[in-house]
This record gives structure tokens, C-alpha cells and sequence, in this order.
């Protein structure tokens, strides 16, 4: 351990220069009497981090948000202390190592990222995108209702004010969208990975609406179907396990929340065909979806989404709201009505990821060690990409074009009324 103990003291000289971290590091093979260094000034240490494996050492000495992360979910670096304080250093020490300050950390070239795109769009098949979605959505469903709300809304919530609960808050964003679209009692409603059902739920009960929910989810076509019999609207709402590429039509109105992250972007032109193909002549979609606020490559600073493309949602790819409409205009659809909600989701997963804390000791009963880590810092880190603005929220509201403006609402005062 001779150049560890060389190489450390000197990483943390340079660091020290530069930031000032309540972390506490230790190392060494005596565990009983590890070696310490501490990355700031402070009595007490807010973060411990401990270097299990050598593997740890090239993380921290060149870290980004990707390396970092592994290093935590592979067990190389054991990290105590609140979710929130992990995440404040970890994001802290990628800056200072993208930066070249502490140590360079190797970033993707433009090559690397179209080969990248290449392989994404290669595996977008059904075959593929079925597997991606069962990899992060059949964890289980007792898994998921620790931590989400009672209805198990897994997409951003809509705070009119801020201080809502997330129920209320999930509650509203449901409303928030089926308003938008102008749902009527009797029409047919397409809700393109539909989740646990909850939307579909709503507009059945609440609006009257004709629905059919589509998932790739084992899991959440289960607890759907379940819940669509215990509320007794099984003549209202059919809930299938199928690919969106192979529903067919027509529909008055199509919402897909949180979905088309996983179409990939080779393929957001015919995502968005198919939709104005399932449309009645007047219909109305409603699309909601993360996107990149890097205009160019579509990626977040620092190697996060590296680790989120290894690690939570293989194949996950997420375009610029320009490409979005760009995209949306080639499949046929023109754009209404464009609602950023980035602040809504910082929320929202801030709520998740207190939850999550709060209820560790059940989840672990649940999952095994390495996954808790991944959606630990999963939960954490994506709360403050939004916050930090690396990624936004945007709902589309659209129809088909070249629709004539006649019928068209002069305001977006429909949007608000009371429900």
C-alpha cells in the first residue's frame, strides 16, 4: 500500500486546494486501525467513505459521477452518511476532476458517442426494449409502493403550489394532463406505458373515459389488471401487455407519460408516426417525457448518464426538446401547447429518494445490497440533474397537422379549470 499512501495524500492536497469537503477517507488493510485523511475542514464528518478495493483508488483520483458511482455499487468504496451529503460530494468531486484540477477524468469523444448511438439504435427492437423494460420495471411491486406514492405513480408529480403531498401532487399531474387533451366522457383513451394503471384508473372513474393501458412490465400488467377489477371498471378500462408498435386504432385521445425515454432516438420520428396513425382525425396526444438540455449530444455532465445507461435504464436515450418537436413535425403532428415541469420533477424525486432513506431497512429485505446502492444514488443523483439543470421535463401537447385552427381554444385556460 506504499503508493496508495503516497498517491493519496497528494490527491487530497490538490482537492483540498480547491473545495473544502466534509469527508472523511479511510483505507488501509487494517480495518480495526485504517489510515485517515480528511477532504476539508470540519470537526465532525458529514460523508465517511472507506476503500474496500483498489478498484476505488482510479475513481477517486480521477472521479466522475459514472466511475464514482461504480465504485459505490460494486462495493469497492463503502460511503455512510445522508443521500442528500453523498450526492452534494459526489457532484462536487466529478466538477473538480472534469475540470483537470485533481486529476483529468477521460470523457467521450464524438466517435464514442455515435458509436454509442449506433449500438442504442440496434437494439431498440421489440426483443430488446421488452428486456430493457423488465430490467427496470419487474424489480417487484412491493418494491416500488415503499417508496411511491399510494397509487404508484412512477413519473414527475405537478405541485400547483409547492407544498402538496405526493399523493395529492400525482394526483394533480394525472388531471394536469387528462384537462389538457379536453378528455370527454365516452371517448377512447390510449395510455402508452401505462404503469400500475393509474392514470387509466382516473379517467375512467373521474372522466368518463374508454381506456386501454399498454405495458412492457409483467409486474405492472399484474397489479394493474388487479386494480382495475377491484374498482369494478373492467367495462371501462382493458389493460394489455403489448408493444405500442402494435396497437392499433382509432383513439380520441393518447397520453404516453414517462415512456418515450425508452423509443431511442433513432426512432422518436415513426414513435411519433405511430401515434398520429392511432389518432382520430381530431384527436389530441399528450406526450411526457425527460429530455437532455444538451443540445447537441444529448448528454448529462459529468458521466452520469453513463451510469444510469449501465446501470438503471439500458438502451435509455434522451433527446432535446428541440429534437422532440423536430421529430414530433416529421411524424406528422404539430405542437400545441410546450409545459416545462424541471422543477416538478427535483421535487418529486427529492420525495422518492426520502422515502427510499426512510424505508431502507424494509427494502433491503427486498433487494439485494448492489441494487439498493444503484437506486440509492439513482433516486439522489437524477434529483439534482434536475435540479442542477442536466436534464428538464416537458409535456407536448399536439394533434395531428394540418388541421384547420377552427375548434382550437383561443387561451390555455382549459387547462386550469377546477376538477
Amino acid at each position: 500500500m506504499l503508493s496508495l499512501d503516497m498517491a493519496l495524500p497528494s490527491w487530497a492536497d490538490r482537492l483540498r486546494a480547491r473545495l473544502d469537503l466534509p469527508v472523511l477517507l479511510r483505507w488501509g488493510s487494517d480495518p480495526q486501525h485504517p489510515k485517515t485523511l480528511k477532504l476539508g475542514n470540519f470537526d465532525q464528518p458529514r460523508i465517511e467513505m472507506t476503500i474496500r478495493h483498489p478498484a476505488a483508488v482510479p475513481a477517486l483520483l480521477a472521479p466522475s459521477l459514472s466511475s464514482l458511482g461504480e465504485a459505490y455499487v460494486e462495493g469497492y468504496l463503502d460511503i455512510s452518511g445522508s443521500a442528500q451529503d453523498l450526492i452534494a460530494v459526489a457532484w462536487q468531486l466529478a466538477r473538480a476532476g472534469a475540470e483537470g484540477d485533481i486529476g483529468p477524468t477521460p470523457r467521450s469523444g464524438p466517435v464514442t458517442r455515435l458509436l454509442q448511438r449506433m449500438a442504442h439504435a440496434s437494439h431498440h427492437t421489440k426483443e430488446g426494449d421488452h428486456a430493457a423494460i423488465q430490467y427496470h420495471y419487474d424489480v417487484s411491486n412491493a418494491f416500488y409502493a415503499e417508496w411511491l406514492d399510494p397509487a404508484m405513480v412512477y413519473s414527475c408529480a405537478y405541485f400547483e403550489d409547492g407544498n402538496e403531498s405526493l399523493e395529492l401532487a400525482q394526483q394533480k399531474k394525472i388531471d394536469h394532463i387528462l384537462a389538457k387533451l379536453q378528455l370527454q366522457p365516452g371517448q377512447r383513451l390510449l395510455d402508452i406505458g401505462c404503469g400500475w394503471g393509474a392514470l387509466v384508473l382516473r379517467a375512467a372513474s373521474h372522466w368518463g373515459a374508454r381506456c386501454v393501458g399498454v405495458t412492457l412490465s409483467e409486474n405492472q400488467f399484474a397489479l394493474a389488471s388487479e386494480r382495475v377489477r377491484a374498482a369494478g371498471l373492467q367495462d371501462r378500462i382493458e389493460i394489455r401487455l403489448q408493444d405500442y408498435r402494435d396497437v392499433s386504432g382509432p383513439f380520441d385521445r393518447i397520453s404516453s407519460v414517462g415512456m418515450f425515454e425508452h423509443v431511442g432516438l433513432q426512432h422518436l420520428t415513426e414513435y411519433f408516426r405511430h401515434i398520429h396513425d392511432l389518432l382520430t382525425p381530431d384527436g389530441w396526444a399528450l406526450n411526457h417525457g425527460i429530455t437532455s438540455t444538451d443540445a447537441h449530444n444529448g448528454e448529462t455532465h459529468y458521466g452520469g448518464g453513463r451510469f444510469i445507461d449501465r446501470y438503471v435504464f439500458p438502451q435509455g436515450e434522451l433527446p432535446h426538446i428541440g429534437t422532440v418537436l423536430t421529430t414530433l413535425q416529421e411524424g406528422g403532428l404539430e405542437a400545441v401547447d410546450v409545459e416545462g415541469l424541471r422543477r416538478h420533477y427535483a421535487l418529486t424525486l427529492k420525495l422518492w429518494s426520502d422515502a427510499f432513506e426512510a424505508r431502507t431497512d424494509r427494502i433491503k429485505t427486498q433487494i439485494d445490497e448492489k441494487r439498493w446502492r444503484i437506486w440509492r444514488v439513482y433516486l439522489v443523483g437524477s434529483q439534482w440533474a434536475f435540479e442542477q439543470d442536466q436534464v428538464s421535463l416537458y409535456q407536448v401537447l399536439c394533434r395531428r397537422a394540418g388541421r384547420s385552427t377552427q375548434g382550437q381554444p383561443w387561451s390555455r385556460r382549459w387547462m386550469y379549470a377546477a376538477r
